[in-house]
């Protein structure tokens, strides 16, 4: 220790406060204490003792005490300085240190090393600290690794900004909810159902995990949350849990790149030997209730409101390869998509009538147009008889109503029914005939306007879901009757 350093202690240098200094300034002060009491001692002894004396032979003894004590004092502060600085104050300032550097975020700063010779109670509080400090980090991990696992595994069922927003919040769990405008996104597979009761169960699972993977990629691409699977039905919400300017155009713009990953797919599948698969999109805009729906026993976050009824009802109308939009959804991306002329249809439950929009594309910034196939064929005139059963909410009806078709192209059939149905109905439709050991399996469609039809038994059903058996006999029927 310098001079300089050395004095700084006893006049409040530039560390006063550090275990050096107090340990310092504390034995120097009551060694100069205790010296001080034996100079008095010795000079009143010497006074009386010899009270002869000249008075300078006092004043000498006196010098010479104060030197001697002086001496004593720098020996035992210089002495006492080096033995604490290597026993106690190194020691404590490795662990200092230590500390600086753990909070400075240095992984390896558990552990300290010590000097040697270190007292032993020294030495238990540095190996409590780093057993402290791996119990803390070993707990901070499994923290960690138990909200990584929550975050990915929740985050499969309801979405990680969802898990996280919980997680960030003591009031996360609490029953409840709070209005919202968002954008709904509907999905739906056209004659999946119908597919799965005569397929293989397990081919019909793998196809549809298939393409709720896929979908599920397109839609968190666009920053939507899934809500919900229904079976192979998707709701998606794009304005929670924060609302942005463009989420009703990033939903459009998700609709139409959904229908494109799905004709992707279908070229992947048909590869495979699989049935291709045909989804219809419906998108609407409103004010919904959105926040943790059930009991404290069972919760789910969701929304509830009319805007997504009014998106069901839009998705409803939609034919395999449609992306329809409502009229808020319309009013709010005008200026950034292309549609087809409005359509407008009363349904049951609605006290007006419903009008949607189907999109041809989305502009900038994501310049998306629906995929459309290369190759259109005319229809073919022919007829053929068929018994046709509605279907309700999936539910095949046990009522049966008899046709024959006018014409049937790649997409569908005109056909002439023994009673008029209303549009937009979902029909399974079999052929009352079979051919050359050839026999048809159920085919499902919807039941789509034809202009100037309305009140007549001549409708048009667009094909949802057939067997590629079937498809390729009907094609080769078309193919053969164009030449």
């Amino acid at each position: 220790m310098g001079v300089g350093n050395f004095l700084s202690l006893f006049s409040g240098g530039k560390d006063p406060d550090s275990v050096r200094s107090v340990l310092i300034r504390g034995i120097f002060w009551r060694i100069l204490a205790i010296e001080g009491i034996l100079l008095v001692w010795s000079v009143l002894y010497r006074l009386f003792s010899h009270h002869h004396g000249a008075p300078y032979e006092l004043f000498w003894y006196s010098l010479r005490i104060l030197i001697l004590i002086g001496i004593i004092v720098v020996f035992v502060v210089v002495t006492f300085q080096c033995f604490l600085t290597q026993k106690v104050i190194q020691p404590l300032e490795a662990l200092v240190e230590a500390n600086r550097r753990l909070q400075e975020g240095e992984a390896a700063a558990k552990s300290v090393a010590l000097p040697e010779g270190t007292p032993r109670e020294i030495r238990e509080i540095a190996s409590t600290r780093t057993h402290m400090l791996e119990e803390i980090f070993k707990v901070s991990e499994e923290r960690l690794r138990l909200v990584h696992f929550i975050r990915k595994t929740f985050g499969r069922y309801l979405s990680e900004k969802l898990v996280d927003e919980i997680l960030a919040s003591p009031e996360g769990t609490k029953i409840g909810g709070h209005r919202r405008r968002v954008t709904i996104l509907m999905s739906d597979l056209r004659g999946f159902t119908g597919m799965s009761e005569i397929r293989n169960p397990e081919e019909m699972v793998g196809l549809l995990n298939r393409y709720l993977g896929r979908m599920s990629e397109v839609i968190m691409e666009y920053d939507g949350l899934i809500d919900e699977f229904i079976g192979d039905a998707i709701l998606a919400v794009f304005g929670i849990p924060e609302e942005r300017k463009d989420d009703a155009l990033r939903a459009v713009a998700c609709g139409v790149a959904m229908q494109n990953a799905l004709a992707a797919l279908n070229e992947e599948m048909a590869r495979e030997g699989h049935p291709p698969l045909e989804m219809g999109i419906g998108i609407n805009t409103g004010d919904v209730i959105a926040g943790n729906i059930g009991s404290e026993r069972r919760l789910k976050y969701g929304i509830v409101g009319a805007a997504v009824n009014v998106a069901a009802r839009i998705e409803s109308n939609t034919v395999g390869g449609q992306v329809l939009i409502g009229e808020a959804t319309y009013d709010a991306v005008r200026e950034h998509v292309a549609v087809e002329d409005a359509h407008t249809v009363m349904m049951k439950g609605l006290k007006h009538p419903l009008v949607y929009f189907p999109v041809k594309g989305v502009g900038s910034p994501y310049n998306l147009r629906l995929n459309v196939p290369i190759e259109k064929r005319e229809g073919l005139a022919l007829s053929l008889p068929f018994t046709l059963w509605p279907i309700d909410d999936k539910r095949i009806l046990e009522e049966k109503i008899h046709g024959e078709t006018v014409s049937i192209d790649p997409d569908g059939f005109t056909v002439r029914l023994s009673r008029a149905v209303e549009p937009h109905l979902d029909v399974m439709l079999r052929f009352d005939f079979c051919l050359q050991a050839h026999c048809f399996e159920a085919i499902y469609g919807k039941v789509v306007p034809l202009d100037g039809t309305q009140g007549e038994a001549i409708a048009r059903i667009h094909i949802t879901s057939i067997q590629p058996a079937d498809r390729t006999l009907l094609d080769r029927w078309i193919d053969e009757g164009s030449l």
